[in-house]
C-alpha cells in the first residue's frame, strides 16, 4: 500500500498502512488485534477514512459491526470477497492453501453459513473497486464470470454501496495501479468515483 500512502498524503491526508499476521488467526481474532490497538488514533481524529484491500474489507466490516465509530468517514474498498470467492470453497480443505491463506482465508467462501455472507449490511456506504483482469488462469477456471484472479467481479458488491467501479487490474497489484489510486481519491473527496466522459 506504500504507493497509494504517498499519494494519499499528497492530498493532505494523515495515513497510518495497517500491517498483520493475515495467516495466524481467524478474521474476528485479526480484526480485534489490528483496530482495538489503533482505538484511541482513531477515537481522537476528527475524521478517519479506511482504504482496504482484499480481505482488509472483511476485516473491517466485522470489526465495526460491535465498534461504530461515530467520526467514520468514507471507505474505499479495493478487491473485497463481499460475497467471498469460490476459490475458497474449491481448495480450503488443501493442507497447501491452508499453509499459505491461514484460517482466516479459509473462511472466505460462498456458502451460506460463511464470513462473508453473514455480515451485517455495512452501516457506511463503501466505494468499491473491482478488477477484471487475471494473471492466474488455473484460479480463473474456479470463478465463474470476470475475476481479478481471486475474487469474481459480482463478488465484491455487498448492499448500501456508495459506489462501484470495476477497472482492468489484477486482484494483487491494483492497489499500485494509476487509475486505482486516482478513484480511491476521488472518492475519499466527493463521495463517489469518477466518472469519465466518452
Amino acid at each position: 500500500m506504500k504507493k497509494m500512502a504517498a499519494a494519499l498524503r499528497e492530498d493532505d491526508y494523515t495515513v497510518v498502512i495497517c500491517d498483520y499476521p493475515s495467516r495466524s488467526a481467524t478474521v474476528e481474532v485479526l480484526a480485534d488485534n489490528l483496530f482495538n490497538v489503533m482505538k484511541p488514533q482513531l477515537d481522537a481524529a476528527e475524521k478517519v477514512h479506511f482504504v482496504t484491500h482484499s480481505m482488509g474489507g472483511i476485516m473491517l466490516r466485522k470489526w465495526i459491526e460491535k465498534n461504530p465509530l461515530p467520526n467514520l468517514g468514507r471507505v474505499v474498498m479495493l478487491g473485497p470477497p463481499n460475497a467471498g470467492s469460490e476459490t475458497v470453497d474449491k481448495l480450503r480443505d488443501y493442507a497447501l492453501f491452508q499453509w499459505i491463506n491461514g484460517p482466516a482465508g479459509g473462511q472466505l467462501g460462498t456458502p451460506a453459513d460463511s464470513l462473508p455472507a453473514t455480515l451485517a449490511r455495512p452501516s457506511f456506504k463503501p466505494g468499491v473497486i473491482a478488477g477484471d483482469r487475471t494473471i492466474n488462469p488455473f484460479l480463473s477456471m474456479m470463478i465463474p464470470g470476470k475475476d481479478d484472479g481471486k475474487v469474481s467481479v459480482e463478488r465484491t458488491k455487498v448492499k448500501n454501496m456508495g459506489d462501484f467501479i470495476c477497472l482492468h487490474v489484477t486482484h494483487a497489484c491494483m492497489m499500485r495501479n494509476r487509475k486505482v489510486i486516482e478513484q480511491t481519491k476521488y472518492f475519499l473527496k466527493n463521495g463517489n468515483f469518477k466518472i469519465r466522459k466518452k
